[in-house]
């Protein structure tokens, strides 16, 4: 994972690549409620570098964005996909 800040959009940038279980998504929480809470702006969630997301991960993704406002970029097709999947599964 690698931060950077985009200037021109005002954003703190978590970069985060290769794959995701589930561990590895419970700790991309925490530490980007705890980097939010710390700078205090807008934080982008950049996946465009990840080539594996496993199906545990998804609904964590899924409350990043949804529960707690983060915005998450680069894999809006296969991030969809997935957590698609997963709410299928559990309906």
């Amino acid at each position: 994972m690698t931060q950077v800040e985009d200037v021109e959009r005002g954003k703190t940038i978590l970069r985060v690549e290769g794959s995701m279980t589930h561990e590895d998504a419970v700790l991309l929480e925490k530490i980007a409620l705890d980097l939010r809470s710390q700078i205090g702006k807008s934080l982008t969630l950049d996946l465009a570098d990840l080539n594996f997301l496993d199906s545990d991960s998804a609904p964590i993704l899924k409350r990043l964005k949804h529960d707690h406002g983060f915005e998450i970029e680069g894999l809006e097709f296969f991030l969809q996909n997935a957590i698609s999947e997963v709410e299928a599964k559990n309906a």
